[in-house]
């Protein structure tokens, strides 16, 4: 054995993990690679098996393999469809820490934008929150519009004109600026603390602040610390294991979890990392204990405002009555479980007609940084999420999540037939029920 295959990350997995798979092919309807091409190896069954393979050894790894597990969504459905409980996400997360070990895809454009997003901007949040006011700024002052009327963007490299398309609006001010440090209802019953996430609280601090005072409605005194880590989300689904532990350790570091009764967090696909720590830092001593803490306090806002049996508002969150679908965010309902929550929220929102949704918990083609990195393919899923859209006739899409919430928004806007259609977070209709009461 080499010193390579020695140290290989799925080599040293506990092996019970990779056994669990009865290959049963319950998950094969549910994988949104699969129903695509129809070919075994896109399958979360084909993808195990592969990873058994390199564990025993019978198999190389390669760059078909590294590939492979980057076409892979991260969706999750398969967790939800799997009779066995299979644990896709460790195999997930510690097949791609593997590619990364070895460097396969290794090549210096990639290597430059990985340094830049996962060692540089998501590692530092004060630099975050530069570059987004920096972004705000351009985009504000009409500058970005002027460029794209001009035509300067056909300049730019195929791959690069692609990602200034996709420039996502930046919303200011961040939380930092609408949310006070320490916020107290008149007769607080419980207290918590808000995680404002990155992505979040640069494109939707509105949902932030939604999310506060919903919150304070339901008698929860909020504290929402400065200067928040990344939750190293973004790190553990694209095989940075390091990474994604050095940021659960300095988050850890910055709350004080006494007198808490929950975390919240507003971000389907950051709250399933967040609730996962202590599995994370198993093998820290020092942090486990805090860690396992940690995960028994996070609350997804919808799942704690249930379970608080929050105050079902008397009025509407608009003047006249609404036609609203759900789509799921994936890690919010296959991760998470959360799934029952923001339907009920919604439903009993007066002045809602909340419709069905068909393939609601299908992914729509975000999934982190798959849309960038796999953009045929989460472009073919956007498209069938918003022809089912269609089909239901309403004029808000409510999701958990912000990646979803991004992807939805620029396929609607792009879409003559549905540009009026607005993607909201469920938490502001309700905030906004309460503002009208």
């Amino acid at each position: 054995m080499t010193k390579a295959d020695s140290e290989n990350l799925l080599v040293a997995l506990d092996y019970s993990v990779l056994q669990q798979c009865m290959h049963c092919g319950m998950c094969l309807p549910t994988c949104p690679t699969y129903d695509e091409t129809r070919r075994e190896r896109n399958s979360p069954r084909g993808r195990i098996a592969l990873m058994r393979d390199i564990a025993d050894g019978t198999l190389p790894i390669s760059q078909d393999f590294a590939e492979e597990m980057y076409y892979c969504l991260g969706c999750l459905a398969c967790q939800t469809a799997c009779p066995a409980g299979v644990s896709y996400t460790t195999l997930f997360e510690t097949a791609r820490a593997e590619v990364e070990r070895r460097e396969i895809l290794s090549s210096p454009k990639r290597n430059f934008y990985r340094w830049l997003a996962l060692d540089c901007l998501f590692k530092r949040p004060r630099l975050l929150h530069l570059v987004g006011r920096m972004l705000w700024l351009y985009q504000r002052s009409g500058l970005q519009t002027l460029l794209r009327k001009l035509g300067v963007m056909k300049l730019l490299p195929r791959n690069l004109r692609r990602l200034e398309a996709r420039t996502p609006s930046i919303n200011a001010p961040f939380a930092a600026g609408c949310i006070a440090e320490w916020e107290r209802p008149t007769t607080p019953q419980y207290r918590v603390l808000l995680l404002t996430g990155c992505v979040q609280d640069l494109l939707y601090a509105d949902v932030h602040r939604a999310t506060v005072d919903v919150l304070l409605a339901n008698s929860c005194e909020v504290f929402t610390p400065r200067n928040q880590s990344c939750c190293g989300s973004l790190h553990a689904h694209n095989g940075d294991l390091a990474g994604a532990q050095e940021l659960a350790k300095r988050t850890l570091d910055r709350f004080d979890l006494d007198g808490i009764n929950a975390i919240i967090t507003n971000a389907g696909g950051c709250g399933s990392h967040l609730k996962h720590y202590s599995s994370l830092l198993a093998s820290d001593a020092q942090y486990f204990e805090k860690a396992a803490r940690w995960d028994s306090l996070v609350k997804d806002i919808h799942e704690w405002l249930v379970e608080i049996e929050y105050r079902v508002p008397t009025k509407s969150p608009t003047p006249g009555e609404v036609c609203v679908t759900y789509d799921d965010s994936c890690h919010l309902c296959h991760s998470q479980k959360v799934f029952k929550q923001p339907r009920e929220i919604l439903n009993s929102l007066p002045g809602v007609k909340s419709v069905g949704l068909p393939e609601a918990d299908w992914c729509c083609g975000s999934a982190g940084i798959y849309s960038i990195s796999q953009p045929e393919q989460a472009e073919k899923l956007l498209q069938r999420k918003l022809a089912h859209i269609a089909t239901t006739g309403a004029s808000v899409v409510a999701t958990g999540n912000p990646g979803c919430q991004l992807q939805l928004s620029q396929g609607l806007a792009a879409d003559p037939a549905l540009a009026h259609v607005k993607v909201v977070h469920p938490v502001n209709l309700l905030a906004e029920a309460y503002a009208r009461e």
